[in-house]
Parts: C-alpha cells; structure tokens; sequence
C-alpha cells in the first residue's frame, strides 16, 4: 500500500544527492547517490546513500536499492526487485582501461557490452559481485 502512495508523487532528491537521469513519481534519492543523465529509473523506487546509476541504466518501478550499490550500463533490473547494500554489477568481461593504448580499439564501437537482467521480484543480497551477460530471477 505504501508503494501505491508513492507512486502518484512527486520524486524526493536529496539535496546532496546529484541526479541527472529520468525519475519517476514517488521515487526517493538519498544523499550522496549519483544517478547519471540517460538513466531511468521508475516509480516507487528507493535509492540509498552513496549509489550510483549509470547512463544506460534501467531500473523498473518499486525496486529497492540499497546503499553503495553500483548498477553500470546495460544492467536492467526489473520491477519489485530488492539490491542489498554494497552490490556491485559488472557489464564488461575482460574491461581495460581505454586509456590505454592497448585497448583504444576494443571500446570504439559497444560490442564489449554485455547486458544482465535482474528480474522481476528478485532479491540480490548484501556484498554480491555480479558478473556480465547473466539472467537473474
């Protein structure tokens, strides 16, 4: 029922808390959470402290997410879903610096991208380490 309410309200951004992306109604960003321009992230959610949502991020609607949770591009978490605090997604199977010289030519185009869904109603506890290309849920 509280997730009913919220929907239909005005999303909360902590004043210390930097959001750029699309929020929707009733969602709540604490302090310190970063969310990126190009991410979406739905209606009823919670954000904690210290996460960060990259562009390309899309987080459905009454999902929580706890403190300290890095969600990168390509990661899809579907609706109802819980991330424990500290988790950490991975969109990138052999990542390099693309600053280097060795990897200039592997980040030209996003074939190096792998996308993983956490789906719907699925719960990702506290400290987990998800890799790349997987289906949660």
């Amino acid at each position: 029922m509280a997730a009913a309410k919220q929907a239909g309200r005005t999303p909360f951004v902590h004043p210390a808390a930097l959001c750029e992306g699309k929020i929707g109604s009733g969602t709540r960003v604490w302090a310190f959470a970063q969310v990126m321009r190009g991410a979406e992230i739905g209606a009823a959610c919670n954000i904690g402290g210290h996460a960060f949502i990259e562009a390309g991020a899309v987080i459905g609607d009454r999902v929580t997410i706890k403190n300290g949770v890095m969600v990168w591009d390509g990661i899809v978490i579907e609706d109802d879903a819980f991330i424990g605090p500290g988790v950490i997604f991975t969109n990138d199977r052999y990542p390099r610096s693309p600053r280097a010289a060795i990897a200039s030519r592997r980040y030209v185009d996003r074939t190096w991208l792998e996308k993983t869904t956490v789906g719907r109603g699925a719960s990702i506890g506290a400290g987990a380490a998800i890799g790349p290309g997987v289906v949660i849920g």
